[in-house]
């Protein structure tokens, strides 16, 4: 079921029961979903085709890093299974993110193709320890810069880069973005953080929202109250 939100609801549980019970409380028409890495590899594709069959499109955020052929295959796994978009990281280069748009391309496949630059929950002594010199923001857009030029169809980044990276890559370049935080929301161990309608404004297009709603009283209701945000402004 098709959906023009730019929400997604970060499904972050330990189980398929309780991933799907979480979703039965969600509209597909309202916001898409996420899976990542905990909930696939206890659930494995039954998860997938539980989601598409409530009719949800998905974001699976598997951030697959490997030999270009081994990212490809898997790539072309996921897009086989419907899913809406899946992520590579940035990191792994130009080989490895071209032979995967590639395989894609190759196979008649149209799932969204997206890169992670810098993860949201590292800062600039985090990058330090791993040999990076540079800030968290300038190493984001080089490697923003790198995932365009290999052909992919966005980023996961920070809102605090989006509008950097808009201006580098383009309005139709894909900004997807974790670290949103209502203003009815904590932090939590989320660094880079921003409001939903300022990350809006800011220049990302999709934007991952977690506890804020699947942890809310009504997780309905915390949606609506977003989108109210959103349209507020």
């Amino acid at each position: 079921m098709a959906t023009d939100s730019p929400l997604i609801i970060a499904l972050d549980y330990p189980s398929l029961d309780a991933a799907l019970c979480m979703a039965d409380q969600l509209d597909p028409k309202r916001c898409r979903v996420k899976v990542g890495k905990e909930l696939f590899t206890r659930s494995g594709p039954a998860v997938l085709e539980a989601l598409h069959g409530r009719g949800f499109e998905i974001f699976l955020d598997l951030k697959f890093h490997d030999i270009p052929n081994t990212v490809a295959s898997a790539v072309q796994a996921a897009a086989e299974q419907g899913v809406w978009m899946v992520n590579v990281h940035a990191s792994g280069g130009r080989k490895m993110m071209e032979t995967a748009v590639k395989r894609l391309d190759d196979n008649g496949l149209h799932t969204h193709l997206i890169a992670v630059t810098v993860l949201t929950s590292m800062q600039a002594d985090d990058l330090s320890e791993t040999g990076i010199g540079a800030t968290p923001e300038a190493h984001v857009l080089r490697l923003a810069a790198l995932t365009q030029q290999s052909g992919l169809s966005g980023v996961v980044c920070s809102a605090q880069e989006s509008a950097q990276i808009k201006t580098l890559c383009g309005t139709d370049f894909l900004k997807v973005t974790p670290g949103i935080r209502p203003s009815f929301a904590a932090a939590n161990d989320q660094q880079r953080i921003m409001t939903p309608s300022d990350a809006m404004r800011a220049g990302s297009t999709h934007l991952v929202v977690g506890r804020p709603v699947t942890q809310a009283e009504d997780p309905m209701a915390a949606l609506a109250a977003i989108d109210a945000e959103l349209a507020s402004n």
